[in-house]
């Protein structure tokens, strides 16, 4: 099994508001994909669509400007039975995203350009959370034909 690993630090004084991006509908519609619905409860399920396509996360663990961790239940077959985790570090007026996309059966190149993605999309998080504007789907950043 082989992982993707980011790490990213979002200047605010707490981790409040980068919690909220990543634990509701509305932050992760902000950064990651415009068309963002489900439940972001404990057992609940968040479907994600893109204009190639799509997956659904089931929340499995959130604790409060701390934690969040999802299970892929759908999507891409090399996804599926993935997990992705946000672990958030306050470090004075900056808080540090430890990310992981955990469970890659191997290092394929659909894991080359989601590993790229995602730190497209931890950018626009950050901005989100800096400026208040991010840059979700369809307005990101494009990286490759698969785009």
């Amino acid at each position: 099994m082989v992982d993707i690993l980011h790490s990213v630090s979002v200047k605010t004084p707490t981790p409040e508001k980068v919690y909220d991006a990543i634990a509701t509908i509305p932050g992760l519609a902000g950064w990651w994909t415009n068309d963002t619905t489900g439940s972001t409860e404990v057992g609940g399920t968040i479907a994600f669509r893109f204009p190639p396509g799509g997956f659904d996360m089931e929340v499995v663990e959130s604790v409060p400007g701390k934690r969040v961790l999802w299970k892929v239940a759908d999507g891409p077959e090399e996804w599926v039975g993935t997990h992705v985790e946000w672990d958030l570090r306050q470090d004075g007026e900056w808080t540090t995203i430890l990310f992981t996309h955990r469970g890659w059966a191997e290092p394929v190149e659909f894991m080359h350009h989601c590993s790229t993605k995602w730190g497209t999309y931890l950018l626009s998080l950050k901005e989100l959370v800096e400026t208040g504007t991010g840059r979700p789907s369809p307005d990101d950043v494009k990286v490759t034909s698969w785009d």
